[in-house]
């Protein structure tokens, strides 16, 4: 068992080595287009593509110039960094990405600066392809980027398991227990939901198409952030409230 510990240590070693000079290669064939991009990252177990929806729209409700690649499904590095090429082309200045647990775990943003790094949750009932421990090592990886924002989800359960993830400048959190953007109230629709959200002391009332108590929380991350991204509050309710998933 040991031989076989030793071995498969070596083997992902490898694959790490090799992963990180392919990114290498691929960001500097593509120009290194996040030298002029803001690069947010949400991670998580669930909501992440909805929390990119949101970003989304905030931020062409502010007026930015924004792409997004939004899915539950892995990726490859070298779709990432044709996607940051095409993204700087069309003259985008922030990109969203979503990232499963299991493109972290192959290092997929290895030397590229991540602007904003944000978690969803950790729903240990939702995973399946890896174990609760797997799961916080590859989320890790990310947050070992560096990234100038942090943004973590203060009501997680399993909150203590990641409170020591931190940004360079400043890390923010949510949630009713959140002190940067606190949940005070929701009232749950069959079509939408609202909330009330004081965000550093200032109230804002925001809705959404999103029915579910669930939604509330992704708001809340959304409107972290945004702040974090320096978005008027006016551009964060007018955002949430433009996104209108496809049924």
């Amino acid at each position: 068992m040991r031989e076989k510990s030793r071995s498969g240590n070596k083997n992902g070693g490898l694959k790490r080595k090799a992963q990180k000079i392919k990114a290498g290669v691929l960001k500097a064939y593509y120009g290194n287009p996040t030298k002029d991009m803001k690069l947010v990252a949400i991670t998580g177990a669930t909501g992440k593509t909805t929390v990119a929806h949101y970003i989304h729209e905030i931020l062409k409700a502010s007026g930015e110039q924004v792409a997004v690649l939004a899915s539950d499904q892995p990726f490859k590095l070298g779709m990432l960094h044709k996607f940051l090429s095409d993204a700087w082309k069309a003259g985008a200045n922030v990109v969203i990405v979503t990232v499963p647990a299991g493109v972290l775990r192959d290092n997929i943003f290895y030397g590229l600066p991540v602007h904003v790094a944000a978690m969803t949750n950790f729903v240990t009932s939702s995973l399946k392809d890896m174990t609760a421990d797997e799961f916080l090592d590859s989320e890790k990886t990310l947050f070992d980027m560096k990234p100038e924002f942090v943004v973590l989800n203060h009501d997680d359960t399993n909150y203590d398991k990641f409170a020591d993830f931190k940004g360079t400048r400043q890390t923010l959190d949510y949630g009713q227990t959140g002190k940067d953007v606190r949940i005070l109230n929701s009232k749950l629709y069959p079509k939408g939901t609202e909330a009330t959200l004081s965000v550093q002391s200032e109230l804002m009332n925001v809705a959404t198409f999103i029915p579910g108590e669930t939604a509330v929380s992704y708001m809340a991350c959304a409107v972290t952030i945004a702040k974090a991204l320096g978005v008027d509050s006016q551009y964060m309710i007018e955002g949430l409230a433009n996104w209108e998933p496809e049924e």
